[in-house]
């Protein structure tokens, strides 16, 4: 059993800061690649930012320049948010993709973080 565990979602103004962060906890045998995903009413859920085990990193279009993925001790990444913007307003979603002690590889979500960017 995989969780992930989801923090540092808020409310914070035009042009600030926020760092989500994600937790793996469980029968982890390696991480393969974990992400960040949004997803704001009405709209698909998008991916965000990706990082692999080797630390090679992808964005979404609209956030390259001001987000910043970054994985710690390979089990927790981070997502830091700068010059956030209103339609950067959504659910956050953390994934990862696990090969557990058993050498079965999945696909884990955390439950989501709400960022609010509003003044």
């Amino acid at each position: 059993q995989v969780q992930l565990v989801e923090s540092g979602g808020g409310l914070v103004q035009p042009g600030g800061s926020l760092r989500l962060s994600c937790a793996a906890r469980g029968s982890i045998f390696n991480i393969e690649s974990m992400g960040w995903y949004r997803q704001s009413p009405g709209k698909e859920r998008e991916l965000v930012a990706t990082i692999t085990s080797a630390g090679n990193t992808n964005y979404l279009d609209s956030v390259k320049g001001r987000f910043t993925i970054s994985r710690d001790n390979k089990i927790t990444s981070y997502l830091q948010m700068n010059s956030v913007k209103s339609e950067d307003t959504a659910d956050y979603y953390c994934n990862a993709d696990v090969v557990t002690t058993a050498r079965v590889r999945k696909v884990y979500w955390g439950r989501g973080t709400q960022v609010i960017v509003s003044s």
